[in-house]
């Protein structure tokens, strides 16, 4: 703005852009008297999102001022309607004196709250974190490093860690889902941030790493950072310091509830990519809900921390055998014996102590906040004692040890609040009677008055015998001691004269003083001791702070440990045993949600993973259970490195480094890559990613283009699995021409899902057997999904025509095969039904020419234009 522009605006106004200035992007809420005040396009916004009024102003500058307001007191629900919608909001307090203010009454910023730095209960998911999260980008050895770290300000947990390459920034985005997101304006992949809003583009110096680490040792009061594991990921630091800044100017404040960063280490835990976590609807299904996931499975945890733990749990599971091993033995002791049940209402008691606990930190904390804390506090007890009974499990000894008892501050808090605390402090009615002593005279003024007067009355004629005295006030003389002309002349000597009427003389005592300057101002000075002694409580919290937090946290681990337990105990789960020797064997495995949803009992199915037996075709008819089969592997095998336990009769997991799916169609339409595209990178991915040690679900490869092009691939895909990277893998597939491979692969086996013809309706079995299936059953599915009965029967006559004239050369779906006679053949006889396509010499020629495919050197892309030119050559 010129200054010719400013001119031209009234004082208040200028005072208002002069604050705008600061925060160009964020809504500013103007405090003027009882409300918050939007102006210009801040209004505009704030009208559409919230539904509010829009009016205008008076003029300033010789326009109309755009103007929307909400009452000061209703603020918070409004803030926090703007919050989850991803906006910031600015919050700009009077802090001037209007009865002493020359012009506009002095106003600061006073807190700015965005989606990433709340730490406000009504502003909060209960089961959710709540993530900042800054990303810093540089270049190593020519390879893309992107340092990660990420606050929860409810909680104060501080993380970092790096990873390298555009797939695994985009994998990480998914696994945290941050409300908010800081970044360089520089920062060279924008586009791979997909949040719509949340989004911080910040100077490229905030992320300069030499201020950065100054602003981390400063923070923990350090030398280095060494002893936090993270002094050589320079980018990590670098996108830390920017994130803590960040926190400090939103909250105006330090931030004493972060006490220490922990550095992630990916080869401690189980990388799981952003395709597999939306294939295992760990916490969010296909559609986009909560329900009928993982989470909503296995949580029955008591405290909001808890759940909050368990979904970090199931998001990072862990390869440390020794920690699974601990975590195990835990839920197996709290199972024996039901010991679980009785935790749970001790534990419930906690609450979310560590919201709580950041709220006193910030000195944001409500009085409710401190109620919380009191109960919490006086349940800990209970909690050491019942794990007293468990003498034989290191874990649960060394959380019952960190759970803290202070007698002291349970006594305080006790004594200092009334039963049942208003909301706010600002209204007062906070501090119990008997606290404080000057809180109690205050109090006492403010309401009794009255009965002090009568009380000083009462004392006062006895004490000079004067029968006529009265005590009495009104508001141009205040508080006096009344005597009648006719007696005036006894008035003792400490008497001082205040006023003479016609037939009495007015006096005022020290004492009546006294009384007077205290009950004129009695109110405002209560509410401002009560405020003095509130904030003196949150001193003496916070001189308890890291043992509390400690405490929290266990509780926490705590609470996750004691939800295994249950889980294992309702849903019949078994303790699976971890090694590193390789296989994975599971006897009578069930899929947890899916047996949560359904009404018939789930059939159980086993699998068998070695060495020599580390790839399955898996095939069978649509919906016959190959899918549900995977999936259940997958998340048994995820449960078993989270220390639970899982939905089987036993289990015996090698620990595997990562897991793959490749599941589903869809395509991705904003990114311009067809379904096709889509599902060729993920199982780009997978053959650039996997190891000897990952488990890799694939479904229906190469089924999103032609018949040709489909199997080359789906065929040369199971080969690299299997020759070159001999990952535990399940490979399902409707290209009944696989099924041969097995007979190829010595570490190859096929296995499938089998249904069964009743009058003309398929029956599914959802029971998996060794070797190949024989059908598709794909009429039979369609007519089940209400394909009109015509439909059906052309198509009948279709096949049948397809197949008498099936020979060797033809080129036909998979479509094609037989279904009205099916047969079965041993494993190593079995001929496929389909015709064998690489018996044709056009196709040996496909075959020659995908064989002489450098494929460890060809892109994704590549390879979909090598597949063009052999497809338009044939």
């Amino acid at each position: 703005m010129s200054s010719q522009d400013k001119d031209n605006h009234t004082p208040m106004m200028r005072q208002y852009f002069g604050l705008k200035s600061q925060h160009p992007n964020q809504m500013l809420f103007y405090r003027m008297g009882d409300f918050y005040e939007l102006f210009y396009d801040d209004a505009k916004r704030a009208a559409e999102l919230l539904d509010i009024t829009l009016t205008a102003r008076g003029h300033s500058g010789g326009k109309p001022i755009p103007m929307a307001g909400i009452p000061f007191h209703a603020a918070e629900n409004y803030i926090a309607r703007l919050v989850r919608m991803g906006e910031s909001v600015v919050i700009a307090e009077q802090t001037g004196d209007p009865a002493t203010s020359k012009g506009p009454v002095e106003r600061q910023v006073a807190r700015i709250v965005t989606p990433g730095t709340i730490s406000d209960e009504a502003f909060l998911e209960e089961k959710r974190e709540n993530l900042l999260l800054s990303i810093a980008h540089l270049q190593r050895k020519g390879l893309d490093i992107f340092g990660f770290s990420y606050l929860d300000m409810a909680s104060g947990r501080f993380c970092v860690f790096e990873v390298d390459g555009y797939e695994a920034l985009t994998s990480e985005l998914q696994r945290l889902t941050p409300k908010e997101v800081l970044i360089s304006e520089d920062f060279p992949a924008r586009d791979a941030i997909t949040l719509e809003r949340g989004v911080s583009e910040l100077g490229p110096w905030h992320f300069d790493y030499e201020s950065s680490y100054r602003q981390l040792i400063q923070q923990f009061n350090t030398k280095d950072l060494s002893g936090f594991g993270c002094e050589a990921m320079s980018a990590a630091i670098s996108s830390a310091g920017a994130l803590l800044q960040y926190a400090k100017d939103t909250q105006r404040s330090a931030l004493p509830h972060i006490q220490s960063i922990s550095a992630e280490q990916r080869d401690h835990s189980v990388l799981i990519d952003g395709a597999t976590r939306r294939n295992l609807e760990i916490d969010q299904n296909l559609n986009g809900t909560t329900t009928n996931t993982l989470m909503s499975v296995m949580d029955s945890c008591a405290t909001p921390m808890g759940s909050r733990l368990l979904k970090r749990w199931l998001h990072t599971p862990i390869r440390d055998l020794g920690e699974i091993s601990a975590r195990q033995s835990a839920v197996a002791s709290l199972k024996e014996d039901f010991l679980f049940e009785a935790l749970h209402d001790s534990i419930k008691k906690i609450g979310d102590l560590e919201r709580i606990l950041s709220r006193i930190a910030l000195r944001s904390a409500r009085p409710r906040d401190l109620l919380r804390l009191r109960i919490a506090l006086e349940a800990m007890p209970t909690i050491r004692k019942q794990l007293d009974e468990i003498q034989s499990c290191e874990r649960l000894t060394q959380l019952k040890e960190r759970l803290v008892e202070l007698p002291d501050l349970t006594d305080e808090l006790t004594r200092a609040l009334v039963e049942n605390p208003p909301a706010v402090v600002r209204d007062g009615g906070v501090i119990a009677q008997g606290y404080d002593k000057e809180l109690d005279e205050l109090t006492s003024l403010s309401t009794n008055a009255t009965d002090y007067l009568a009380e000083m009355e009462r004392r006062e004629k006895e004490r000079t015998g004067i029968s006529s005295l009265k005590v009495g006030y009104n508001r141009v003389h205040g508080y006096y001691i009344e005597i009648s002309r006719l007696h005036s002349d006894q008035a003792p000597a400490e008497y001082i004269r205040r006023q003479t009427l016609k037939n009495a003389e007015r006096f005022i005592t020290p004492e009546l003083k006294e009384f007077e300057d205290k009950a004129l101002s009695a109110k405002s000075k209560a509410l401002a001791r009560e405020k003095q002694l509130y904030e003196a409580l949150l001193d003496k919290l916070n001189l308890e702070l890291i043992p509390l937090q400690t405490g929290s946290q266990s509780v926490a681990q705590l609470d996750v440990l004691h939800c295994f337990a249950e889980r294992a105990n309702r849903l019949s789960f078994c303790r699976p045993e971890l090694h590193t020797q390789g296989g994975i064997e599971i006897q009578a495995g069930r899929h947890p949600v899916v047996e949560s949803v359904i009404t018939d009992p789930f059939i159980p199915n086993d699998l068998s993973l070695g060495e020599d037996r580390s790839l399955l075709m898996i095939t069978g008819p649509n919906m016959g259970g190959k899918s549900t089969y995977m999936r259940q592997i997958a998340i048994i095998t995820l449960l078993a490195h989270t220390g639970s336990f899982v939905p089987a009769e036993s289990a015996s997991i090698s620990v595997v480094d990562r897991i793959f799916t490749r599941m589903g169609s869809s395509d991705d339409l904003a990114g311009g890559r067809s379904t096709f595209m889509v599902e060729m990178t993920e199982t780009a991915n997978i053959l650039n990613n996997a190891t000897r040690d990952s488990l890799v679900l694939m479904d229906e490869v190469g089924r999103g283009t032609s018949t040709f092009d489909g199997l080359s691939l789906a065929w040369s895909a199971v080969e690299y699995l299997a020759n070159r990277l001999g990952s535990y893998v399940l490979f399902a597939t409707h290209y009944f021409e696989l099924t041969t491979l097995a007979d190829q692969l010595p570490n190859a086996a096929n296995v499938h899902l089998t249904a069964t013809e009743y009058e003309d309706e398929i029956v599914f079995m959802h029971q998996v057997h060794e070797g190949p299936a024989s059908q598709s059953y794909g009429l039979q599915v369609a007519q089940l999904a209400g394909v009109p009965k015509s439909v059906i029967i052309e198509a009948k006559h279709k096949l049948a025509d397809l197949e008498q004239k099936s020979v060797p050369g033809t080129s036909m779906s998979t479509a094609t095969t037989q279904i009205n006679e099916p047969k079965q053949t041993p494993k190593h006889s079995e001929t496929p039904l389909q015709p064998d396509m690489f018996a044709m010499d056009e196709a040996n020629e496909l075959k020659e020419s995908i064989a002489s495919l450098d494929l460890d050197n060809t892109t994704p892309l590549e390879a979909l234009k090598l597949l063009y030119n052999l497809k338009q050559n044939l």
